[in-house]
């Protein structure tokens, strides 16, 4: 029986051990290399060449995202499948965007996990009706600029409009367009729903 080769990439020691010893009882597949980080994923992926990559979204060095976008860069054939606890829209939109070919929440069950490894390997996708969906609301939605960005980001980290025109260099009537433009693309009323809104949906992480 030919063996799927398997590099996980994943920094909390419990989980990724799970995922070892899980994937350990499974005949049609055998675990190559374990990653702590993202930048370790990328040089083991490089070394080992693995037939899927299973990578969380939040690790350190290197996001998820960042390491994705770097392997699939060099080789573009690469078959990574993204499993986390982030279920927001943006997250799932950024790492499909990126390349990964499956999304995945680590409270699914095992066996969703190896159909899943399966799936990808032989060249398809893998994204649950919950995760599609969530995508479907992203893609129709507007985009926020990459200023915007910034003033949201600003304003999840709690600074006034004044503090925001200061650290971005722009005049305070200037933040007041970029806020209003940010309440209508996200559907909300004010600063605080634009914050909490922001970080359900993974468009704005707090550090």
């Amino acid at each position: 029986m030919q063996q799927i080769r398997i590099l996980i990439v994943e920094d909390h020691h419990v989980v990724r051990q799970g995922l070892v010893a899980l994937l350990k009882t499974v005949p049609d597949m055998t675990v190559l290399a374990e990653a702590r980080d993202g930048k370790e994923g990328v040089r083991l992926f490089n070394e080992h060449k693995p037939d899927v990559t299973v990578m969380d979204l939040r690790l350190p060095v290197m996001s998820g995202v960042e390491a994705i976008t770097q392997i699939r860069a060099e080789n573009p054939s690469a078959r990574i499948i993204v499993l986390t606890t982030f279920d927001g829209d943006e997250d799932i939109y950024r790492a499909l965007q990126a390349g990964a070919r499956g999304y995945l929440l680590k409270d699914m069950f095992g066996e969703e996990l190896m159909d899943a490894i399966r799936a990808v390997h032989a060249g398809r996708t893998r994204i649950p009706p919950a995760i599609a969906e969530r995508l479907a609301e992203r893609m129709g939605g507007p985009s926020l600029t990459s200023r915007e960005l910034e003033v949201l980001r600003s304003i999840v980290s709690g600074r006034s409009n004044k503090e925001i025109g200061s650290d971005l260099g722009i005049s305070e009537a200037t933040v007041k367009t970029h806020i209003n433009s940010i309440l209508s693309k996200l559907g909300v009323t004010d600063r605080t729903q634009a914050a909490t809104t922001a970080l359900q949906r993974g468009i704005v992480h707090l550090p």
